[in-house]
């Protein structure tokens, strides 16, 4: 009888998402530690902000580059066994990061602890497909992506005090230790694949068969679009709102521009609401409302006084984890053939809007002020709704989607 999958309310799916959540905190806590502390990176060693920002662009850009391979290595090792060996690799490489002697070392770690970062998100979407019942896989890729938004939060919240006291190298050390017990904890908690089935070793004949029908797939590709859009703006706003923060009038500590992480919480609680609204009203709608608040909390940004700006950063954050939820869930349910490909060019994308927009951003900041940067991410999240309105489908977003 082939594996239906875990329903939701069993043991298994909620070890399931216990695991996937251990595997968030492991992932994002490291990935984003120092996107909170980019002002003090930039005194500390002598760079500019966009220069600064290579620190986050780098882990990013070593992320998006390697989830194709991790996905085809999961094809074969097992989804579990794969993204088991990329977060120890991943554990090693962070807690080497704060003893990186100098700036071009230091982004050579984040390289490389990037790109072992990426077996998680590649895989972790392909996993839950795998493991859980089809009724309650969209529920269960806004779990998912409701843990990471936590695991990106303790990871801000812990380095922005420890640095204030201790510097940022033992803030992202502190990070980097909690990130090694969440590793255990996943290793542990991950219970027996049963919907994976081994794939034999391929040759490159094989690898473009099970990417082009992803590529050719023009919803496929207005997702992979929202991936990159939304997620390059997203990142630009928390890479420079704590360059602005810091400066007159504001003059925030590090511990200060920590605390504005606390708005991640927004994303996990708009990341679980978006699956049972997109069941009643379909998922091109809850993704397009959910750019229009993500464009709104950005407006609102614009403002001088602090609680406005908190608003709009509240907003603007919920917003494109409603987004992202539906997309990358979107994405899963889409994929006729190669799921794991699909959902690891969903991340290519959505990593590389990361490297890029969160770095070039910079260099528009640094010349002409937030506002400017602004308006420019402001066009990159129309693009995003042209792009869905045109190219995605209507659907009633229930179980499994439209393919």
């Amino acid at each position: 009888m082939p594996w239906d999958g875990h329903r939701r309310g069993s043991t298994g799916y909620r070890r399931v998402l216990a695991a996937l959540a251990c595997a968030g905190v492991a992932t994002f806590a490291q990935l984003y530690s120092l996107q909170g502390l980019l002002p003090l990176v930039s005194r500390d060693l002598g760079v500019t902000a966009a220069q600064a920002s290579l620190t986050v662009s780098m882990a990013t850009i070593g992320l998006a580059v390697a989830v194709l391979p991790w996905s085809f290595a999961a094809d074969h090792w097992g989804r579990i066994r794969t993204m088991g060996l990329a977060v120890i690799l991943a554990t090693v490489f962070g807690l080497l990061v704060p003893a990186a002697p100098n700036f071009e070392i230091l982004l050579l770690l984040r390289a490389l602890e990037g790109a072992a970062l990426g077996g998680i998100p590649a895989l972790a979407i392909a996993y839950l497909t795998e493991e859980v019942s089809r009724s309650n896989a969209a529920a269960a890729a806004g779990a998912y992506v409701a843990g990471t938004t936590l695991g990106g939060l303790f990871g801000r919240l812990l380095a922005g005090p420890v640095a204030d006291l201790a510097g940022w190298r033992i803030g992202t050390l502190a990070v980097s230790l909690c990130a090694a017990a969440a590793a255990v904890a996943f290793l542990l908690l991950a219970p027996k694949p049963r919907g994976f089935v081994p794939s034999p070793r391929e040759g490159f004949g094989s690898v473009l068969g099970k990417l082009l029908p992803q590529l050719r797939s023009t919803s496929l590709l207005a997702l992979y679009a929202q991936a990159f859009l939304l997620m390059g703006s997203f990142v630009s706003v928390y890479n420079y709102l704590g360059f602005r923060l810091e400066a007159p009038p504001y003059l925030f500590p590090a511990s200060a521009v920590a605390l504005l992480f606390l708005a991640y919480l927004a994303g996990t609680v708009s990341s679980r609401m978006v699956a049972g609204v997109a069941a009643r009203w379909g998922r091109r709608a809850v993704l397009l409302v959910s750019a229009g608040v993500m464009a709104a909390g950005l407006a609102m940004t614009l403002a001088a006084p602090i609680p406005v700006i908190l608003v709009g950063l509240v907003l603007f954050t919920a917003g494109f984890f409603g987004a992202h939820s539906i997309a990358s869930g979107w994405t899963g349910a889409l994929a006729l053939m190669g799921g794991a490909q699909a959902s690891s060019l969903y991340n290519l994308s959505y990593y590389a809007g990361s490297s890029v927009v969160g770095w070039s951003a910079g260099l528009v900041f640094q010349q002409f002020g937030w506002t400017a940067m602004a308006g420019a991410l402001a066009v990159l999240i129309a693009l995003a709704v042209v792009a869905a309105v045109t190219l995605l489908p209507r659907s009633a977003g229930r179980a499994g989607g439209t393919r």
